[in-house]
């Protein structure tokens, strides 16, 4: 426990873990970024958020019965995002809060996550994108902004009920339909127009016009939050209508 008082009344505690510093640049946050926590329980997960040997910490730890800990003041550095890259922005510990939700993950089998838990994410990150001013979009996933290297908080996480509750940008994914537009390593215009696109979007792709392991990781990322019906990383005709709508909806 911790004298300090939690940003959002949403926060039943203030847990705090010594494992931050000044945010740089910007020095506020614009975004948000959804982890699982990856580990077998809860309790596991929070030791290692404030043990000051993992160096790796989150602002927020939402547990599985909607219980919210906060773990690091708001407007600092918390040290999660790791590797990223969103929009062109690099240090996005920085730029973001990130807030961790109890789930063993893949590793774990992925279960999912309980009604409770969804409602407090909610309750949570509506309050935090209101004080902060943070648009629908700027919203993401740990997978979205490190999609080489993660995969949280996975294609069992329902987007489309945070969506429904007024958190994030989101729609319907068009139906799954047709083979797989490319192949791997393909080159070619089309190729650097799908880049192109999910570029736009934010992901960090390089507009090489080669259908490479770097574009399949980010089409794996933008399905696993948007198309989670199918994740096998192909850009399929679902995977590219379901991009440029999304696109369309920003206008």
């Amino acid at each position: 426990m911790s004298d300090l008082t939690p940003d959002s009344q949403q926060a039943a505690r203030f847990v705090a873990s010594p494992n931050h510093g000044p945010r740089r640049g910007q020095g506020r946050p614009d975004c948000l970024i959804l982890h699982y926590t990856g580990m077998s329980t809860g309790e596991a997960a929070l030791d290692l958020l404030v043990d000051p040997v993992s160096e790796v910490s989150a602002h927020y730890l939402i547990w599985e019965d909607g219980r919210i800990d906060q773990l690091v003041a708001e407007n600092r550095r918390a040290w999660h995002a790791g590797k990223a890259l969103w929009k062109g922005e690099s240090d996005l510990n920085s730029a973001s809060i990130g807030i961790e939700i109890v789930n063993p993950g893949h590793d774990g089998g992925l279960p999912p996550f309980p009604e409770r838990q969804i409602a407090a994410t909610i309750a949570l990150v509506r309050d935090i994108c209101s004080r902060w001013k943070m648009s629908p979009e700027r919203v993401l996933a740990h997978s979205d902004v490190a999609p080489l290297r993660k995969r949280d908080p996975g294609e069992a996480f329902p987007w489309e009920a945070l969506w429904r509750g007024g958190v994030g940008h989101w729609i319907p994914a068009a139906p799954l339909s047709g083979p797989p537009l490319f192949n791997h390593e393909e080159e070619g215009p089309p190729v650097r127009a799908l880049q192109a696109m999910l570029a736009l979007y934010g992901y960090g792709v390089e507009l090489s016009g080669v259908y490479d392991r770097h574009t399949r990781a980010a089409v794996t990322a933008f399905q696993r939050h948007f198309r989670p019906e199918r994740v096998d990383g192909e850009a399929d005709a679902s995977t590219v209508a379901t991009l440029k709508a999304l696109i369309e909806g920003l206008a």
